[in-house]
């Protein structure tokens, strides 16, 4: 066998070993799911193959010019996970073998020899980073055979680095998918414990327990600002309370704070706070969660984050709706007491409306709440005749119709007595002044009729002039003689009275300003006097309840249903 057919077949025996040790190392590294073990076998087969002393695997940081120390063989001043910049061009790695002796700075940099040879570990997008090697023990070149085989190497190993970079992607992301269907189970099961509990003590409990069990976090608060009053639901470990100032203070940090951050509480660093995590209803934050150290010591991520949020929002909607129920409580109760107030309210006004003989006469009060501030009253004198009486007390609900009673009860007790409207006005001025706040008064009408029916002798204390319309006249005629309104200062200067002789036909129409203070649906418009006297002077001729009716169906009308004050009604028609 000459020489030649013997070199032929040593380099296809050659051959052919590279090749099943090439499929072999092929199959172990994409088989492998770590990029450690991949990388260390890679840097371990070319150098024991190439006989090369030294060398290191680069891997690229997510920057193409900064590079970590993954793996290291031989002398070096280098260490495991150094990192480095190194500027190499950006057209060379697109390259798959890069010469050492074309950037001798970067060999220099990594403490290797000029005739290094970097090859570059890439996917079809991405570029990885470097096998690096240095020359062979023999100081003979690289042949073309073995350049071909590390190259060969190179792209199957930059397939198992991304294969194994994805399955620990993949890994991670099922154990956060574990961790997320645990929290919400977690979740899901602390929810139906919490829509159970009507009792605050009952929810602080329960998050409590929840801290301590199931996140392991010794040290805690939730503070609640229920009605702008700050104050601590539930803690565990804290070695003082806040002042009211730091209250405030964690009210003002931001939304998720982490408290090495610059802050100016105190008690944050005292009780060794870590994280401040704020709670919203209804875009108002009125919650904050402070937690120390977890019990393993680690930090808060974005998940325990979340999870912390979401059980401090649980039990913030479970004491929302607490509240609710107490407020539920105590409307229902609110209701029950303004109900009885509204049936002994309307139990003072007059029912049925008394008649007297000669006239025609209608009455309503509507009120804009369950009790009301108007009033009116007709009340038989002893001497035969009747007192027509209206009156609107400031403000409206409960206050106002406290004081519309008093002033029903001093009207019928001055009723019987013999003195004059002006006295018994001004005895009742002096008695609202001295007895009730100075931002309370009366507006106040009242008349009384002759026990002939034919003199109405009246007292206008600061009320909407009644009108009085007679046949023949272009314009009513308004009431207007009496004085200041009730309660607003003492009788220093007696009341005026005045009289009116009726006669047949007359129409005198007492209201309060509710009437004409009803506003348009645009809010930008009041009814006003004129539209009352035109919608009274278009059915003059009706009885006294159509007339009544005609003037609540206009103000109806015009402010299109919407009521804001009590409207009150006197219709008077002289047969």
């Amino acid at each position: 066998m000459d020489t030649k057919s013997t070199f032929s077949n040593t380099e296809e025996r050659q051959s052919r070993f590279e090749l099943r040790t090439l499929l072999e190392t092929s199959r172990m590294l994409i088989e492998s799911q770590e990029p450690d073990f991949v990388l260390n076998n890679l840097l371990l087969i070319t150098m024991g193959k190439l006989l090369v002393p030294k060398g290191m695997i680069l891997i690229n940081k997510g920057s193409d010019h900064f590079y970590q120390v993954s793996k290291i063989k031989g002398r070096s001043s280098l260490s495991e996970n150094d990192t480095i910049q190194l500027n190499f061009p950006e057209m060379t790695l697109e390259d798959a073998i890069i010469q050492g002796t074309d950037h001798p700075e970067i060999t220099k940099k990594l403490g290797l020899a000029d005739e290094s040879i970097f090859f570059n570990l890439r996917t079809t997008n991405h570029h990885l980073g470097f096998l690096c090697l240095g020359p062979k023990g023999t100081k003979k070149p690289l042949t073309d055979s073995e350049l071909e085989f590390i190259e060969s190497l190179t792209i199957i190993s930059s397939v198992a680095i991304a294969n194994s970079r994805m399955f620990q992607e993949l890994r991670l992301i099922n154990r956060k998918l574990d961790r997320k269907v645990h929290d919400l189970h977690t979740l899901l099961e602390l929810s139906k414990d919490f829509n159970l509990m009507v009792d605050r003590d009952e929810i602080a409990r329960t998050f409590k327990f929840a801290m301590l069990g199931q996140m392991l976090i010794r040290t805690f608060f939730f503070v609640l600002d229920i009605e702008d009053e700050k104050s601590i639901l539930a803690s565990s470990g804290l070695k003082e309370k806040p002042s009211k100032k730091e209250l405030n203070t964690l009210f003002e940090l931001e939304d998720v704070f982490y408290c090495e951050e610059n802050h100016d509480c105190p008690f944050l660093d005292k009780n060794d706070i870590r994280l401040v995590i704020a709670l919203y209803f209804q875009n108002e934050k009125i919650g904050v969660v402070g937690v120390g150290a977890p019990a393993n010591n680690e930090s808060y991520g974005k998940e325990q984050v979340d999870f912390l949020q979401s059980l401090g929002n649980l039990a913030l909607l479970t004491i929302q709706k607490t509240l609710l129920l107490e407020e539920q409580v105590e409307k229902k109760r609110m209701e029950e007491e303004l109900n009885l107030a509204k049936t002994i309210q309307q139990g003072l006004l007059p029912s049925p409306i008394p008649k007297i003989k000669g006239f025609d006469l209608k009455a309503t009060n509507i009120s804009s709440r369950q009790v009301g501030g108007d009033y009116f009253d007709i009340v038989e004198t002893p001497d035969g005749g009747s007192i027509l009486a209206i009156a609107d007390v400031t403000g409206k609900g409960v206050p106002a119709s406290l004081l519309m009673a008093n002033l029903q009860s001093m009207l019928h007790a001055l009723a019987p007595i013999d003195i004059t409207l002006a006295e018994a006005t001004g005895s009742i001025n002096n008695i609202i002044y001295e007895n009730t706040p100075p931002d309370k008064f009366i507006t106040f009408f009242w008349g009384k009729i002759s026990a002939d029916g034919k003199k109405f002798d009246y007292v206008n204390a600061g009320h909407n002039n009644p009108l009085l319309f007679r046949e023949g006249n272009n314009k009513p005629i308004e009431l207007d003689k009496g004085g200041v309104i009730l309660g607003a200062m003492p009788s220093i200067a007696p009341y005026e009275s005045a009289s009116v002789e009726f006669q047949p036909g007359d129409v005198v129409v007492l209201y309060t300003d509710g009437v004409t203070e009803a506003m348009n649906p645009q809010n930008t418009e009041e009814y006003e006097e004129d539209r009352l006297i035109a919608c009274l002077e278009k059915n003059l001729k009706k009885p006294s309840q159509d007339i009544m009716d005609a003037v609540i169906e206009d103000i109806t009308d015009f402010s299109d249903g919407v009521q804001y004050d009590d409207i009150t009604l006197m219709v008077l028609k002289v047969n």
